[in-house]
């Protein structure tokens, strides 16, 4: 009898275990399913790339394939804006999710406080492996990461030194270069039953531009030409006489009448581009002095090594000395145009640079089946100017600086539009990366979601974006200035030590060169611009006056 009860007792232990085993198993197997379906992440930010010079916007100036290759698989937004045009801030709004005002993050000058909640945080804790790998810039230590392989400040060019989870080492090659193959190495030897969350934050095309050695070739084909003088391009071409505005933007000379702010920025091609700095026309002889020669000399030139320098030297030194034979006879406007040309020449070949190696990243997640199943962004942290209102830099809310490219390639599973033109900021890109990966997006972020926006169009969706620039005084002398921008109108206010007001009209002065504010006729979109500018900073709660 005893004999027997064990035996039962032994055979309901099997079917028990058994059952258990069953449904552990079970378990698992649908919790890697999960995994496997959680969508991963690339998101690559460059720096101070102009939609100008990315030819999914504007094929103009150069072509960029394997940008526009996540364009072309993906949704190209249309109207991107971001809400304070500068690096540091930029960051900060992705990561939160928030306005400036609201992260801390206001200008260049503060360290971001990484103990506030950040989308790398939040994907972490979903499970995410989470990793940044390039510029960073925001001068604290960062956290919500796994790892991080971060420039030291701007960083360089070239040999950069890194800092590895706190411990600095040094980077032999160009920088582009070296994030990208840092990128693919942690893609390489990351945790593969874990969904990941890449941040690829590259350098370029910060000022001052350089080039990839690779791309130095004396007397080689140039990415950008400006048209002989006499071309007869430009509107205020005048018959019988050289055409000034040959080849460069049309406001290139802008006068910058009755607009006091943009007349008082320190940020012109003609007036503020160092040609040594900037331009590396740093001559053997010491006989082109400028205010930034020693910062180039003893910096950027200096951190190249005698390798790079041989190349470096044989392509520049011939431009350096043709120039110091023609400057004198130069007049103002030949060395504008001359000036023009260095600086996109070598903009131009940082751009160039970013495309390759957004290739290669493109390329390693076809050839590693992670493509069909990843989130892919490109997006730059600004716009820039390539000469419009004859500037270099950001900074101001005109449409130059104020939009960025956004370009993304959903998962494979996700059937999307292939333009949106809706309005869209980068405090929605944290609310986005959280949506696609599964997590809910926190109530007290300010941005929302673009992936049902990139599923189909939404009558509901905002209709106004708010912008607030706060980093003055600075080197480049922009006001300090906030204001809301519309499908067709924007309207500005310059503060602080000054109290100006702009207004333009957007579909009939695209280039923002004729202010309509106070004129006749405009009273009634002043006051309805006003009245909702103010409905903004209450709903984004930058009410504190005091602060502006």
């Amino acid at each position: 009898m005893v004999k027997q009860q064990v035996h039962h007792i032994f055979i309901f232990i099997l079917i028990i275990g058994s059952t258990v085993f069953q449904s552990s198993c079970g378990a698992s197997q649908q919790g890697e399913e999960e995994r496997a379906e959680r969508p991963n992440i690339v998101f690559i930010m460059t720096d101070d790339h102009s939609y100008q010079t990315l030819s999914a916007y504007d094929d103009r100036f150069i072509e960029t394939p394997n940008i526009d290759r996540i364009a072309g698989e993906g949704v190209k937004f249309a109207n991107s804006f971001v809400g304070n045009s500068i690096c540091a801030p930029s960051r900060a709004t992705l990561l939160t999710g928030k306005h400036s005002h609201k992260n801390g993050q206001i200008d260049n000058s503060t360290s971001f406080d990484g103990s506030q909640p950040t989308f790398p945080k939040y994907l972490r804790q979903a499970g995410y492996q989470t990793a940044l790998i390039g510029k960073w810039h925001l001068r604290s230590t960062p956290t919500g990461y796994d790892y991080y392989d971060r420039l030291i400040g701007q960083g360089d060019y070239y040999n950069s030194d890194f800092i590895i989870n706190g411990d600095t080492i040094s980077s032999d090659g160009y920088v582009t270069d070296v994030i990208t193959d840092k990128s693919l190495s942690w893609l390489e030897n990351r945790e593969s039953d874990q969904p990941f969350a890449l941040q690829i934050h590259h350098k370029a095309n910060h000022r001052v531009w350089m080039p990839d050695t690779s791309l130095l070739e004396p007397g080689g084909p140039e990415p950008f030409t400006l048209p002989d003088m006499n071309a007869a391009e430009g509107e205020d071409q005048v018959p019988g006489e050289p055409n000034k505005l040959a080849g460069l933007p049309g406001t290139f000379f802008d006068e910058y009448e009755g607009r006091t702010a943009a007349a008082q920025q320190k940020m012109s091609i003609i007036e503020d581009m160092d040609v040594v700095y900037d331009l590396k026309m740093l001559d053997e002889e010491g006989e082109l002095e400028t205010k930034y020669r020693d910062m180039y000399a003893n910096g950027r030139y200096a951190n190249l090594n005698e390798e790079q320098k041989e190349v470096w030297d044989a392509y520049y030194d011939p431009i350096i000395q043709e120039f110091k034979e023609q400057r004198d006879q130069m007049s103002d406007v030949e060395l504008a145009r001359w000036k023009y040309q260095r600086y996109m020449r070598d903009y131009l070949k940082t751009v160039r640079t970013v495309d390759d190696n957004v290739g290669r990243v493109l390329d390693y997640l076809k050839e590693n089946d992670l493509y069909e199943n990843t989130l892919i962004v490109y997006t730059s942290d600004q716009g820039f100017y390539m000469g419009e209102h004859g500037w270099f830099d950001k900074r101001f809310m005109y449409e130059e600086s104020m939009r960025t490219p956004l370009l993304m390639k959903f998962p494979g599973s996700m059937s999307t539009r292939t333009e949106v033109d809706e309005l869209v900021q980068n405090i929605d890109y944290a609310p986005t990366l959280l949506d696609i990966a599964g997590v809910e997006v926190p109530g007290d972020m300010q941005g929302k979601s673009l992936v049902p926006l990139a599923q189909q169009a939404d009558e509901e969706w905002r209709d106004a974006l708010y912008y607030h620039y706060y980093e003055f005084p600075n080197a480049h002398m922009v006001k300090r200035h906030y204001g809301i921008r519309t499908d067709r109108y924007k309207l500005i206010h310059f503060y602080n030590d000054i109290d100006d007001w702009e207004l333009y009209d957007l579909q009939e002065d695209p280039k923002e060169m004729n202010d309509l504010y106070g004129k006749e006729g405009y009273g009634e979109i002043t006051r309805r611009l006003k009245e909702k500018l103010a409905g903004l900073q209450e709903q984004y709660e930058d009410t504190d006056r005091s602060t502006y």
